[in-house]
């Protein structure tokens, strides 16, 4: 039985929410710019935190004499 009312509810509600919508006027609003803002801050933050990582990394190659002499001072 519940599922009868709220089957009628939606019929009636429906043309009601179809009559209001202006297909000119149709904007994110507020709910689109706060998932846009907090998308934004989300990228802010991955990008610091790369920044953060990625000066700790050492791009200088480490030679291969010391590792061929510990190997000849070994045997």
């Amino acid at each position: 039985m519940p599922d009868v009312i709220a089957n009628l509810a939606l019929t009636h509600l429906v043309p009601l929410a179809a009559t209001e919508v202006d297909e000119d006027k149709v904007t994110p609003g507020v709910l689109g710019f706060i998932v846009f803002a907090v998308m934004a801050l989300a990228v802010w933050g991955l990008m610091k935190s790369m920044n953060k990582h990625m000066r700790k990394v050492d791009f200088k190659e480490k030679s291969a004499e010391p590792a061929a002499e510990d190997r000849r001072t070994s045997a």
